[in-house]
């Protein structure tokens, strides 16, 4: 399960993401709140979210080129210097009491500029950590690491937002930066696995579309991915509208379904690692589950029976995350793996512009129970169709058996079954 970690420079990076990772979490409960008490509006805290997301968007592809050009290691320096210094100035302003909801807007659309480039470097610079043969499970311990946060990261934010204001949680994320900053210092470069840049050259954007649509397997991962991430990963929205207008719990309430969530995706993120492979229909069946647990949540008439069925939502919602993540890595050349991510990420965050408003809308016109049914629905239906639609490009089916005295149910491939007839 951490085999991965006997690397030293992944240690590092895994050691700098912890303390960085908990500020982060922080600070994206203390934004969603802030802008909550500020407007009092659940489409305001969409708008947040979607600011955040929309450079990914629109500058997605530009930026996993980047990263197939630069070296790795110097552009997570610059990325995260730049994060640090947003977060600081946003706690100036917040702490001074200067604060409005467009300068939250503003910084929320920094951070996204800097993830632009950020989030494919990190993702690509795990191979370089670690090698082919680790890259599994090092992607899922990335994930059990953000989400180990997520257990912490919640609780210190609702503690200071309650007694001393948000402002402290944008310092506290601020500062954490510079855990990160001094690990990827620290690494030896001469124990990375060297990967070729891609050179300069025309037309190398239309190339990783090109790589991607003649892939079904990645095309279809990702367009899954865009649905599930637009409308299903919507928790800043629809959690902080149940905390505060559904079960009337404040900010300690909506720390306290952030940290349930994550408490399912770390257990999520730790099973994924104890896997060799990623495979598609744990994909798809993962998504429908999660989209469904979504629905029975958003009508659950009790706090406890909301509470508690966070947790396998959490679980699936990583078991998506962590198996698209590592498929889609592990099928790329390495040569156009930058490019192949940021469209991943593009597609994944860059959808949040248009399912977080959409969410936020829907919960401030028909309820907060509403706009997380309809959240959960367009996740699961999403897994439905691309199941099908995968099924008939790779000619599969689905075989119904007996095991002894147990039933069975298979996915098998029609050519080897008539191959197995004959």
């Amino acid at each position: 399960m951490f085999s991965s970690l006997r690397v030293r420079n992944y240690r590092l990076f895994f050691a700098g993401q912890v303390v960085s990772n908990i500020g982060t979490w922080m600070q994206r409960i203390a934004q969603d709140w802030l802008v909550l008490s500020l407007t009092g509006s659940s489409t305001a805290v969409g708008i947040t979210t979607a600011l955040q997301f929309l450079p990914m968007l629109l500058f997605g592809l530009y930026g996993g080129l980047l990263v197939d050009r630069l070296p790795k290691r110097p552009t997570l320096l610059v990325t995260q210097s730049s994060m640090a210094v947003t977060g600081l100035a946003l706690a100036a302003l917040d702490l001074s009491g200067h604060v409005e909801v467009w300068h939250v807007y503003v910084a929320a659309m920094l951070v996204g500029m800097a993830t632009v480039v950020d989030n494919p470097a990190r993702q690509t610079f795990v191979s370089e950590m670690v090698g082919r043969s680790q890259l599994q499970n090092a992607v899922s311990l990335n994930s059990a690491n953000f989400q180990s946060a997520r257990l912490v990261g919640p609780a210190v934010a609702g503690v200071l937002i309650t007694g001393m204001g948000t402002g402290w949680a944008f310092l506290i994320n601020g500062l954490s930066f510079a855990a990160p900053i001094a690990c990827l210092m620290m690494m030896r470069a001469r124990e990375l696995h060297p990967v070729e840049r891609a050179p300069r050259a025309k037309g190398q954007l239309r190339e990783g579309i090109r790589y991607v649509s003649g892939r079904p397997h990645l095309y279809w991962t990702i367009v899954l991915i865009g649905f599930v991430g637009a409308f299903g990963f919507n928790f800043p929205v629809v959690l902080s509208a149940f905390a505060d207008d559904v079960f009337h719990t404040g900010a300690g309430g909506y720390s306290l379904f952030n940290t349930l969530i994550a408490v399912g995706s770390l257990a999520g993120a730790l099973l994924a690692a104890r896997r060799s492979q990623a495979r598609l229909r744990l994909l798809i069946a993962a998504a429908f589950a999660f989209g469904v647990l979504e629905v029975m949540a958003a009508l659950s008439p009790e706090l406890w029976m909301f509470a508690l069925l966070l947790v396998p939502i959490g679980a699936f919602s990583m078991t998506v995350n962590v198996t698209a993540n590592t498929g889609i890595q592990m099928a790329t050349e390495p040569a156009m793996r930058g490019r192949v991510m940021a469209l991943f990420m593009m597609i994944f965050l860059g959808g949040t512009p248009f399912g977080a408003p959409l969410a936020g809308w829907a919960t401030d016109v028909y309820g907060p129970r509403a706009g997380f049914a309809v959240c959960g629905a367009v996740a699961a239906l999403s897994a439905v169709v691309v199941g099908v639609v995968l099924a008939r490009v790779g000619r599969l089916r689905i075989a119904v058996g007996w095991k002894g005295v147990h039933p069975t149910v298979r996915v098998v491939s029609r050519e080897r079954e008539l191959a197995t007839a004959g």
